[in-house]
């Protein structure tokens, strides 16, 4: 374990020696300014037509509904970024180094082909989730200090999405030690693409009453549940009136969900991220280089 640790210190080493660190929060700061500066300009809109119509408005009333959806829609955006973040700072995790040559050099020392892989994980994680931790916290307090707007559960939300962020720094490593760096990022954005598309076909067989689409929407959120732990994250960042209105359209929105993740889904992502960390220590200690 010593040796892993060690690892992932030189894996954190390394992300702010290529200016990894510094780039994520240049744009960061970016998006986070561009994103609040939008939601201020709507908030004052919105607080003038109130003052108009000699309303007054209520962070959790019908009144603040474009607030709601933007911070929806703000935290979709960090999931997103996250998702993004998780492949492309890991893909080349293991196969870089092989394809580099610098692999050789690495493992002639004491050092384990799975503490290796063990360490790379664990390095990469910890950047990947506390770059999604900063993002949700300065966007949900940016919106909290405009407009005075926080979603009811935004704790349990945001955990949610540090797991799918987890699992997909997980499943990266993986592919990895099993790929080349370019097959590694296709295969885990078909494989990120596989999960959305579930949301999207249960949207779909709901608003058609298609029963079968809804199977297999809920069978891929199954096999790949990034997207089902992002739509149990949705379900808690949005407020009594927003789920009324979810429940209306009969749960037709691909992006928010009218019903909590199942606890058996949390336990199978938690599961599968250690599953894949377990499956690529054992194949690179068995892989000829």
């Amino acid at each position: 374990m010593h040796n892993a640790l060690l690892i992932a210190e030189l894996s954190l080493r390394e992300a702010l020696r290529k200016k990894l660190v510094a780039v994520l929060l240049v744009l960061t700061a970016l998006f986070i300014g561009f994103y609040l500066f939008g939601i201020y300009k709507m908030e004052v809109r919105l607080d003038a037509r109130a003052a108009e119509a000699g309303l007054e408005r209520s962070p959790t009333g019908s009144s603040n509904l474009p607030v709601m959806f933007a911070t929806m829609f703000g935290m979709y955006l960090v999931y997103f970024l996250g998702a993004l973040m998780a492949v492309l700072s890991t893909v080349s995790s293991v196969s870089g180094d092989i394809e580099s040559g610098v692999m050789q050099s690495v493992i002639a020392r004491p050092v384990s082909r799975a503490a290796l892989v063990l360490g790379r994980w664990l390095g990469f994680a910890a950047v990947n989730l506390g770059y999604v931790a900063l993002l949700s916290v300065t966007l949900l307090g940016g919106v909290y200090a405009i407009t005075g707007y926080t979603p009811p559960d935004a704790l349990p939300a945001v955990l949610l999405v540090l797991l799918a962020v987890l699992l997909l720094t997980a499943l990266t490593v993986l592919g990895s030690t099993l790929f080349t760096t370019l097959a590694n990022g296709i295969g885990v954005f078909v494989l990120y693409g596989l999960g959305f598309t579930g949301g999207i076909l249960t949207a779909i067989g709901s608003l058609s009453d298609t029963p079968t689409l809804t199977t297999l929407g809920k069978l891929a959120n199954a096999v790949m549940p990034t997207n089902a732990l992002w739509l149990g994250a949705s379900y808690h960042l949005q407020p009594e009136i927003m789920r009324q209105v979810g429940e209306i359209s009969r749960g037709t929105n691909p992006f928010f969900a009218t019903e909590p993740i199942a606890a058996w889904l949390i336990a199978w992502a938690a599961g599968l991220t250690v599953l894949a960390v377990l499956a690529g220590m054992w194949r690179f200690s068995g892989r000829d280089l």
